[in-house]
C-alpha cells in the first residue's frame, strides 16, 4: 500500500476527514496519512484505541515516535497522558494498551539504527517551553543529526519570517488552525513538504503545532 510515499512530493490531509480503518486487532483504528508497505510498513498515522482496549505484543525494527493526542495511552514503561511525546528505538517491542481510550499520532519505521534511547517527554511542563521574541513559544523535544522535533505555540495574529527548510519539514496542526503560504488548514491536519521549501506560518487564532525538521533529504534520496 503507497499513500503519500514519494517523500519529494508535498502533501497535505485534513485527518478530520479520513474514515477510520480497523486494524487488524479489535478496537484499535487509524487514520492513514503517508504509508508504504504493508502491514509492516514505514507510516505516519492517528491510532484510535478504544477504551480497554489493547495491541499485541509487537516489536519495533526501526523504531516508533508518537505523541498522545487525547486519553491514556499505556505500556509496560508507564501511563501516557495527553500531551506526552514518546519515541521507542529500532529494535525495541512492547504491548500498547488505553484503558479509558486514547489518540495517538504515531510514526513507525522511521529511526536509523544510530538511535539508541527510549524518550519519554511530558510536554504540559511549564519549564519545557522557552519564549521567543516573535510571541511564539517553543518546546524542544528531540535533536539528532538526522532530525529535529519540537512544539510549536504561535499567538493569535502571528505572521512568521519566510523560512527555507533544506532538509524539508513537517506538521501536525494539534490545536487551532494554520495558515501557510496563504491556504489555511484546520485543526488535525497533517502536512509534509519536501526539502527546499519555503514556508511562510500564519495564524489566525492560538495556534499549536507538531514539528519535525530535517529528515527527508536523507529518506527522499
Amino acid at each position: 500500500m503507497q499513500i503519500n510515499a514519494d517523500l519529494t512530493q508535498p502533501a497535505i490531509v485534513d485527518s478530520a476527514a479520513l474514515d477510520w480503518v480497523a486494524s487488524p486487532i479489535a478496537g484499535v483504528e487509524r487514520r492513514m496519512l503517508e504509508r508504504d508497505g504493508g502491514e509492516i510498513a514505514r507510516a505516519t498515522s492517528l491510532v484510535r484505541y478504544a477504551p480497554h482496549s489493547a495491541f499485541s505484543a509487537h516489536r519495533h525494527d526501526a523504531g516508533e515516535e508518537f505523541l498522545v493526542l487525547d486519553g491514556v495511552f499505556s505500556d509496560e514503561t508507564g501511563d501516557f497522558p495527553r500531551g506526552y511525546y514518546v519515541r521507542n528505538p529500532p529494535g525495541s517491542s512492547h504491548t500498547p494498551a488505553s484503558e479509558p481510550g486514547a489518540t495517538i499520532l504515531v510514526k513507525l519505521r522511521q529511526m536509523p539504527p544510530a538511535e539508541t534511547h527510549s524518550l519519554r517527554i511530558d510536554t504540559t511542563k511549564p519549564t519545557l517551553w522557552h519564549s521567543n521574541t516573535d510571541g511564539s513559544s517553543t518546546a524542544l523535544l528531540f535533536t539528532a543529526p538526522w532530525e529535529q522535533v519540537d512544539l510549536l505555540r504561535l499567538p493569535a495574529h502571528y505572521t512568521g519570517p519566510a523560512e527555507t527548510y533544506t532538509n524539508g519539514a513537517e506538521f501536525f496542526i494539534i490545536e487551532g488552525s494554520l495558515i501557510i503560504n496563504d491556504t489555511q488548514h484546520p485543526a488535525a491536519t497533517w502536512l509534509r513538504y519536501p526539502a527546499g521549501s519555503t514556508i511562510t506560518l500564519t495564524t489566525r487564532r492560538d495556534t499549536l503545532l507538531y514539528r519535525k525538521t530535517g529528515h527527508l533529504m536523507a529518506e527522499a534520496g
